[in-house]
């Protein structure tokens, strides 16, 4: 134990205390590597944020270098500052060679700056995203269909970049997708992991179309190895068939002129001089969100299934 005392006292008083400090400030040099000290540690996080950090704290590890060299001619001093700023130059290379190789074709450019960025999703997320999907945008001709209903499998999701798909049940149409909608959200959400199923719709390319795919497998694998991709794609396909109810809403028409609403089944009521009370249904079949509700009547676009 006097031995550990002896060592920090030592440790602590080997050197005599400052009895006189120096009257002169130190020069302009060491004053300006301790600003960028100071600002260079108010970086953010990601690639840019990084770069930000290293290339300030390097500029100010290059002042203390020269200001130990030509004003406090400490070789030590000098060896350490400079040896931590190629340090932080390497890093630089480094993330600056990392920003390089995150790139990606236009239409995945701007797809990110539509629909990813705005989330706060940074460029490693969503280049795992795009890696997922091969980094390919499929075309889909003009008429040509990307599902058929009751014979094309359910095995995959689908964004659309570009283009107008029509959606058809029995010949009869529901709605349109439009760029930067999932073109089988609904199929999606209604299968688990495990499950298979068939499309229920048709979905027909009304123009030239470009689309992103992933395959499901594949994709489930990325949601178990990235719990926050799994909870990004919740709630992309969530709001999305939340917009395709309400499409399908804006379509339905209740005699003269009344709007069936389908966030208050419970408390819609009308009758028609001419026709019953109308009785819309209490619930949505899982899973079914294209589907024309029961019991709606005067809605010629819309059959029931």
């Amino acid at each position: 134990m006097g031995e550990n005392a002896s060592f920090w006292e030592s440790l602590i008083y080997a050197h005599p205390t400052c009895t006189t400090w120096k009257q002169e400030a130190e020069g302009s040099i060491y004053h300006l590597a301790s600003i960028l000290f100071v600002v260079g540690f108010m970086g953010g996080s990601g690639f840019f944020g990084l770069l930000y950090v290293f290339s300030l704290l390097g500029l100010g590890f290059l002042c203390s270098s020269v200001w130990a060299w030509l004003d406090v001619c400490a070789a030590d001093i000098f060896s350490w500052n400079f040896i931590l700023f190629a340090i932080c130059f390497v890093q630089f290379i480094y993330v600056t060679y990392q920003v390089r190789s995150v790139s990606f074709d236009r239409e995945f450019q701007e797809l990110y700056s539509a629909l990813f960025q705005p989330l706060g999703i940074s460029l490693t997320v969503y280049r795992k995203i795009v890696l997922c999907c091969d980094a390919e945008v499929v075309t889909l001709e003009k008429e040509h269909c990307y599902a058929m209903q009751g014979k094309t499998p359910i095995d995959k999701l689908s964004l659309l970049v570009s283009g107008r798909i029509r959606v058809t049940v029995d010949g009869e149409f529901l709605h349109y997708i439009f760029p930067l909608q999932f073109l089988d959200s609904p199929e999606w959400d209604s299968l688990r992991p495990t499950e298979e199923g068939i499309f229920q719709v048709t979905l027909t390319a009304e123009t030239d179309c470009r689309y992103v795919a992933w395959r499901r497998k594949k994709l489930y694998l990325l949601f178990a190895k990235h719990r926050f991709i799994s909870r990004l794609f919740s709630i992309l396909i969530g709001s999305d068939i939340a917009e395709k109810l309400y499409a399908l809403n804006d379509r339905v028409h209740v005699g003269k002129g009344f709007r069936y609403d389908i966030r208050l089944p419970n408390f819609y009521h009308v009758s028609l001089p001419e026709t019953p009370p109308v009785q819309p249904s209490h619930r949505l079949q899982r899973g079914s969100p294209r589907r024309k509700p029961v019991g709606v009547t005067n809605c010629g676009s819309f059959s029931t299934q």
